[in-house]
């Protein structure tokens, strides 16, 4: 027999089950939170139902996301056939120059024709089967770096296009909202900045030779006009895009500044360019030498354009991936110096100087971490244990799961929500705030960010009454 407190319990158990509406029921909310419970408890979390579970959960915001490489390579030969181009079999780089020499550059239909080639120019277009093929191949961050330029001259082109290929796959696995890291920023190339050691006076030199240039300006009109027509149709009742113009940390300092600033200035017209972001191989020799300038330069333009928010790819660095005095200040002179508001990976920063500074700093000023978990694995080989992500989270650093590069990658957002409930032990309240904070820390106006928070109430009201129906 049970004993008297277990019987007690067992009766509670069975009275709330059965309960009637408004008579003590477990909500929907509790339901689904019960129902998460079980898909992460046991031997081994339920993988296969968490996908189910997480690509129909709403996700709020992707905030860490690249225009460029989240468009698939399938979506990409689509272009290049429309547009004439070809591709070439010995570099598998497109090759918009129709007039040029076509010998080794096969056609959409060529490739379609060929498995083996099409299977080739995927494996170089993505990480498509990076692990479980013997090709002979480059180191895992090389391999997804050197994607980027191979469909560069087609990347840029139909842009309302992809947009809307990019929002009807967000709606389809319930994000709401992206904030993505979009084209290059206008670049002017200057000798007489790059030879000379940069301070705030070459600095402010160098910015009024740029605001006096029709180049220069030019690039700037340039530039918005592209978001603008690019993203016609795209925001609507159910979903929003806003974006951020990047910079290339691996070019000479007159071309980092350049961009930085035409960055600024088009996100200080362009309500829909809402902050100003700088990519590409952290590890690069040149990104490392000039960091610290780089965040400088970044210091001065946020002094001239106060408004301009930023979010910083800073820390994408592993132990021996640099020498270890490189990984010992790169968030907190992006969080210091630069001013950003927000850090994309922070990789590094149990290796920084002052960590536990650092963190505390993050804490108080609400500064979130972009956490992405399928591109730190393959670019850093870091995951499990080993990521930081339980770091930020112990010490209250608040963060976002986001996708990054999803064209590469071959993934999606749901998918990172899978990863972090099966790697990490949570619950369905973090999940959910995960969700809400993803939207919160977005860099979109404030009625915007109200008006989605609003229709995600709406979302996970629908979503948790489904769960609770289907777990009857």
């Amino acid at each position: 027999m049970p004993k008297p407190l277990t019987r007690l319990l067992l009766a509670a158990a069975i009275s709330t089950a059965f309960a009637a509406p408004g008579a003590g029921a477990a909500s929907n909310a509790e339901i689904t939170a019960r129902h998460f419970a079980s898909l992460v408890s046991g031997p081994a979390p339920k993988t296969a139902e968490l996908a189910l579970f997480f690509n129909n959960m709403p996700k709020g915001a992707d905030l860490h996301h690249h225009y460029s490489g989240s468009i698939y390579a399938e979506q990409y030969l689509e272009w290049v056939d429309k547009l004439g181009y070809c591709v070439d079999k010995t570099t598998w780089s497109v090759q918009a120059d129709k007039a040029a020499d076509r010998k080794n550059c096969a056609t959409v239909a060529q490739l379609e024709q060929d498995p083996v080639a099409y299977r080739e120019l995927l494996h170089k277009w993505s990480t498509l089967d990076f692990y479980n093929h013997s090709e002979n191949q480059l180191a895992p961050d090389l391999a997804f770096f050197t994607t980027f330029p191979r469909f560069n001259d087609v990347a840029s082109t139909n842009g309302n296009d992809g947009q809307k290929r990019l929002k009807e796959r967000a709606i389809a696995e319930n994000v709401g909202y992206i904030e993505t890291v979009f084209e290059i920023a206008p670049i002017t190339f200057d000798a007489e900045f790059d030879g000379k050691l940069s301070d705030e006076a070459g600095f402010a030199a160098y910015l009024a030779k740029l605001e006096a240039s029709p180049a220069f300006n030019k690039g700037v009109a340039d530039y918005s006009a592209y978001v603008d027509s690019s993203s016609a149709g795209i925001d609507d009742d159910n979903f929003t895009m806003r974006y951020q113009p990047f910079v290339l940390r691996f070019l000479s300092p007159s071309i980092v500044f350049s961009q930085m600033a035409a960055g600024f200035k088009i996100a200080s017209q362009n309500p829909k360019v809402v902050s100003v972001n700088i990519v590409g191989a952290e590890h690069y020799p040149v990104s490392m030498r000039d960091y610290k300038l780089h965040m400088r330069m970044y210091k001065f333009l946020s002094a001239k354009y106060p408004k301009v928010k930023l979010s910083l790819h800073a820390g994408e660095l592993a132990l021996g991936q640099v020498p270890p005095e490189g990984l010992k200040f790169h968030i907190a002179e992006a969080i210091d110096v630069a001013g950003a508001k927000r850090i994309g990976h922070g990789m590094d920063i149990a290796h920084e100087s002052q960590p536990l500074a650092i963190l505390k700093k993050m804490r108080e000023k609400n500064i979130p971490v972009e956490v992405n978990l399928t591109s730190n694995e393959f670019i850093l080989g870091v995951k499990g244990e080993a990521h930081p992500l339980n770091i930020y989270r112990k010490y209250g650093v608040p963060f976002v799961l986001s996708s990054d590069d999803t064209g590469v990658s071959r993934n999606t957002l749901s998918n990172e929500y899978v990863l972090f409930a099966s790697r990490y032990k949570t619950s369905y309240a973090e999940v959910k705030k995960l969700s809400y904070d993803s939207i919160r820390y977005g860099f979109l106006a404030e009625a915007d960010k109200q008006r989605l928070l609003k229709q995600l109430d709406a979302r996970f009201t629908k979503f948790e009454a489904d769960v609770a129906t289907s777990s009857k």
